[in-house]
This record gives C-alpha cells, structure tokens and sequence, in this order.
C-alpha cells in the first residue's frame, strides 16, 4: 500500500470533545471519525487494525472448539417476550416497527436468537455445541463517552454454548475462561479477570475481564496479596469488630450518646435533631458516630416503595439491591414520593414501625443494638434501636459497595480499587433461555431436559481503544505487532532523489514479496512530516532511505516502542526486518 493512496486524515491537534487517550488519539491519528453520538465511521487504518483483533479472536475460538456463524440483527419481538427481556432490558433495546406493524429489536445480544437455532438439536449425542459470531450489536446508552470504550453501535464477538448438564457447563466456562486469557495476552491488553454481576443476562455466575484504565467507567477491587478480584457490583470485604455494648472493641468507652442507649421501658426513644439532614450532621451534633447509625434510602424496586438500610458510613452499590430484589427496574425515590410513604424528607426516616414496605438491610446491619435513626418525623430521631427487635424480618443482603484499604475477604490484606475498562465478559447463563423458548434435548436416561448455557463476548472496537489506552505514548500510538495496521513503514527521505526513491521502492516491493505487510510513504512532503504521521499512527518499524545514508550503503531501522535507530547494510534491509518481526 503507498501513503498517497491512503486516506488518513491526521490532525496537528487534540480535539476539543475528545478526553480518553485512546479517544483523543483515534481521531488524531485518522482512524475514526464521530458521526453522531456513539455512533463512528472506521477508517482505513482502523479496519485494518479490527480485522487484525477479530483475526486473533477467531483462532482462539476455533482453538476452542466453537463453530462460527453469522445470525440477523434485526430480531423479532417474540423471542425476546418469551425470554422477559422485551421489559427487562428497558430502553436501552432499540424497537422499531415494520410497515406491517410488527415488533422488532436491533439486536443489542444473542442469547434468544442462538436458542431459537438450537431447537434444531434433539439429542444430549449432539452436546455440547459452541458456537460464535462476528456482529454488530446496537445499544442505546444514556451517555456514550470515550470514543470507542462507550457507543451504540459496535461489533461483538459473542459465543454460546450448550451443555447437556452443569459438569458441561462448567467445562465450557473454564475453556472460553482460558480462551479469552490468551486472546488478552495475544493483543497486549492486561485484562484482570474479576468476579462479576450477571445483570439482566440472568444465570449463576459470570467473570468480567478487566482492563485497568483512568477512563474505564467500572471500579474493580483487587486484592494485592492473595488476587481476590471483582467488581465492586460484587465485591466484598471484612468488616472491623463492632461492639454494642457501650464499649467500642478496645475497650474504651463509647462517647455519650453514641452508644444509642434506649429509654427504661427499652424500647427506642425519641429525641430531636433540628436541622440535621445527613449523616454527618448527626454525627457532629448529636456526638453518634456514622458506623452506630441507621442509613434509610427509599427506592422505587419495580415501582414499589422500597426501604433499603444500611449502616451509616457505607455507601449503597445500586446493582447489588438490584441483584437482590431480582429488580427490572430500579430508582431512587423523589422527595415528594417518600413523604408521601413515610411522611418525612430524606434525613430523618427510618424502618423502626413501618409497616406495609418492603425492607431490604444490609448484612453489616444483622444483630446490631443501641443504633440511631430517623424517626418518619422531621428533625426527630430513634435511638437505642435494636435492630432484631426493633424492624422484624427486613430482606438481608449485601448491599454495600467495598472501599479501597477494606480487608480482603480471604486474606484479610488491605484491598486495592481502581477503575477498568471492560474488555469481555462470560456468564453461566444455566437454563433461562432454553426453559424459556422451550429448547429441550432427549436425555441418556430417556428423558427430556432443558440444556444449560454459557454467554460470552468481547467488544471488537472497545479492545481496539483498550489498546491504545494502554499503548500509547506522547508522540501517538504504539500497536503491538499483532494488530498494527502495517509491520514496516518505508519512509523515502528524499522523494525527489531518484536513488533514493528507487531504492524505497525496492524494499518495499521485496518486503512484500516476503509476506511483510508493509507501506510505502511517497508523499511528496517533507521527511519530518512523515516521521510525526508514522510515529502517531503508530506502526511499529520504520525503515528510512536517505541520501546521507545511501551514500555510506545504509538505511535507518527505527523502532516505534523504543523510538532507538540503527543503521543496517541496504542489501541486509529486507532479512533483518524478517528477523525482527519473527521474534
């Protein structure tokens, strides 16, 4: 390919809008351009670079053993309906009409469609059966951002495979498992595997890969020591010792009227807090630490009024209530909806004699006494709250999201947080879409059985930017030599020198010939000119005939990660490249 024949628009300078790396950089670099939000053109160099992801990710399915396909992305309502997901999902599913009026769905993931085709399988001799496509999927996100790392259209590697039984299963999950570990390390992206949420996908398991990122939107907790990973929609930790007997765990005496003492009859007391409206009012006030007080949050959990408590210097992790109340749908409540359910503003309510609202605790919460919390009065507060006694039977779960310097679960070492990008992710899907669309299969034993399912997929275009955010330097990208858009850039110093060009165009022919994928810069523009662009685009080798150089019958070898030169004998040009790239 010659540089003149290519369209790469570069630009000299950042864009405006553009904040991630690999955002900024992309678009510098002429490989994407924004058409709308979330919504890229791929440029030349960027299908090169796709081409050369999907290439490495389809040898590692093949090497698992999937088949691969290629299924519609318009799908109809139906299949959808009958998995629950045409609600479930909510808007984030693109719905259209066709001129009969029928319902259909830009397909945002697979999972219904792919059991439709395995109704086709009759027979547990026919499992397992894994098979994978290369497709665009659609999503409407509220707020697309980063470029690439965040869009509404893009392509997905999404595999599935069915299993006759939870052995199976589970075969399959550690062989993607494995898969997806060499697909990372093949594209130069440090994907952390981490345990996470299955979401609306359903099922009894799933582990995200991970790729630490400042402009990643998820927050992973790792721990350094033992490598307990997760997501923090997941995660958890040790909680410290509490003692609710007017003794903090040490010994010392409990601040007064920390402790929360009841009134003689033992049940909670009433006091007023004038003005308080947060936790940290009460604590400073009232002298009750936030660790000793009851957090009241109100949600909306499928439309229904929902108390959700937590101890006072913990923080809500939204996922977590939703995965525990099974919710589709999920808010938090207008102030003008809690009053009207408990008949105070957000800063004095409490659990403590409500009756016909769900309640949903945290398990930090379980067994505790003597704790503060709002009375359902404005500027009046419970203390002296027993947490057994005082709200029966609340639903328990872990509700509260882990922070960094908390103790690792399984080895009690501080843990550490920090953002990622997710590259991929598989879940154990188990029976929800085969029970669903009535997908069953003869058994050994002669009888018939719903199969069980694995999801799994990695974003093509989010691992083109997770590359780059983590390869790049001040002077543009660095790409791997497995996905660059081409090994060797020749870079004629001196266009008009016919020596020169001739002997440019003599090695790029011979790389070519040698199966070297290789370009040819012969604009008619400046030597420096060309560096930048080279350098920015980031091609790994760079292979520069000069008229200084040919005279001492040399060309410079320059290496992108390095940016180190080295004069090598024109004649030894084309081997010692060879040489290099086979390393």
């Amino acid at each position: 390919m010659r540089w003149s024949h290519l369209f790469v628009p570069t630009l000299r300078q950042d864009p405006a809008d553009a904040d991630a790396p690999s955002h900024r950089l992309l678009l510098r670099a002429g490989y994407v351009r924004r058409l709308h939000a979330g919504h890229y053109s791929l440029l030349p160099l960027a299908v090169r670079v796709r081409a050369r992801i999907i290439q490495v990710v389809r040898e590692e399915m093949e090497r698992a053993g999937a088949q691969e396909m290629l299924l519609p992305t318009l799908h109809p309502a139906g299949p959808w309906r009958r998995s629950g997901r045409w609600d479930l999902v909510g808007p984030e599913l693109f719905r259209l009409a066709d001129r009969r009026g029928n319902e259909l769905a830009l397909g945002m993931t697979h999972e219904e469609i792919f059991t439709t085709l395995a109704l086709e399988v009759t027979s547990y001799r026919q499992l397992p059966q894994q098979w994978y496509q290369f497709q665009t999927k659609f999503r409407d996100e509220p707020r697309p951002r980063g470029g690439l790392v965040r869009v509404r259209e893009f392509t997905m590697k999404d595999a599935y495979s069915f299993d006759i039984d939870q052995d199976g299963l589970d075969a399959s999950f550690a062989a993607y498992r494995a898969a997806y570990i060499r697909i990372f390390e093949r594209l130069g992206i440090p994907a952390v595997p981490v345990e996470a949420s299955n979401g609306t996908m359903g099922g009894s398991g799933s582990t995200e890969f991970a790729c630490p990122s400042e402009s990643g939107e998820d927050t992973v907790v790792r721990c350094p020591a033992c490598g307990y990973a997760a997501n923090v929609e997941t995660a958890t930790s040790r909680l410290a010792p509490v003692s609710d007997d007017g003794t903090d765990p040490s010994g010392e005496a409990v601040p007064s009227g920390a402790s929360g003492e009841a009134g003689a009859s033992g049940a909670p007391e009433a006091f007023d807090t004038p003005g308080v409206r947060t936790i940290e009012d009460l604590a400073a006030g009232f002298g009750v630490p936030a660790d000793r007080q009851i957090k009241t949050l109100v949600h909306l959990v499928d439309g229904r009024v929902t108390l959700v408590l937590l101890r006072g210097d913990h923080t809500l992790n939204e996922q977590k209530l939703a995965d525990a109340t099974g919710a589709s749908e999920l808010r938090p409540a207008e102030p003008e909806e809690i009053r009207a359910a408990l008949g105070a503003l957000p800063g004095s309510l409490g659990a403590v004699g409500v009756t016909g609202l769900p309640v949903v605790a945290d398990e930090a919460l379980r067994g505790r006494r003597g704790m503060v919390t709002g009375a359902n009065r404005d500027g009046v507060h419970l203390r002296g709250v027993d947490v057994a006694r005082d709200i029966p039977s609340p639903a328990w779960a872990d509700l509260r999201e882990v922070a960094a310097g908390e103790p690792c679960p399984s080895c009690g070492t501080p843990l550490e947080v920090f953002t990622a990008i997710e590259v991929g992710h598989i879940f154990k899907l188990g029976d929800r879409y085969t029970r669903a669309l009535d997908m069953t299969v003869l058994g050994a034993d002669g009888e018939r059985v719903h199969p069980l399912m694995g999801s799994y997929g990695i974003g093509i275009e989010r691992a083109m930017a997770a590359i780059v955010e983590v390869h790049h330097d001040e002077h543009g990208i660095v790409w791997p030599e497995a996905v660059a858009p081409f090994a060797v850039a020749v870079v004629p110093a001196q266009t008009d020198d016919p020596e020169v060009a001739g002997t440019a165009e003599r090695i790029y022919g011979e790389l070519r010939a040698a199966g070297v994928d290789a370009v040819l810069d012969d604009r008619p523009e400046r030597a420096g000119v060309k560096f930048r662009d080279i350098e920015l685009t980031g091609i790994p080798h760079r292979v520069t005939v000069g008229r200084r150089g040919l005279a001492q019958g040399v060309v410079e070898h320059t290496v992108r990660a390095t940016r180190e030169t080295a004069e090598i004998p024109v004649a030894e040009a084309v081997t010692h490249l060879r040489g290099v790239l086979a390393r």
